[in-house]
């Protein structure tokens, strides 16, 4: 990716997290932009969040967003000057359940090997 994209990028990540967090309400405790990744040609932005809280408030945090997609890019447009303003697509990032239950699967092989090791 460019330079220049992942400015655009940072810049559009920025926005949008100040516009959700003054101008949306979750039923999840926490919604976040983890990462936006954006077409070369700047019509295109792909939007990972991250929410916290059941599968439920996840899904709820999705479509709140979904919804209030047109009113996000308009005001955007208006923050961030581009000859386009890019086209929003909303989906959850997973990535930190993903690591964390790695992590507890470690943990558990580790805790049940040690005690063989000291015998």
């Amino acid at each position: 990716m460019n330079y220049r994209l992942v400015r655009v990028s940072e810049l559009l990540k920025r926005e949008l997290g100040v516009l959700m967090m003054r101008e949306l309400r979750f039923q999840a405790p926490l919604v976040s932009v983890r990462a936006i990744d954006i077409t070369p040609d700047l019509k295109r932005a792909h939007v990972f969040i991250s929410a916290l809280g059941t599968a439920a408030q996840k899904k709820e945090a999705l479509q709140v967003l979904n919804k209030n997609r047109s009113f996000l890019q308009k005001e955007l447009s208006q923050r961030v000057i581009l000859k386009y303003t890019p086209h929003l697509f909303f989906s959850l990032d997973e990535s930190i359940e993903r690591g964390t239950r790695v992590i507890d699967l470690m943990n558990k092989l580790e805790k049940e090997t040690v005690p063989d090791a000291l015998q």
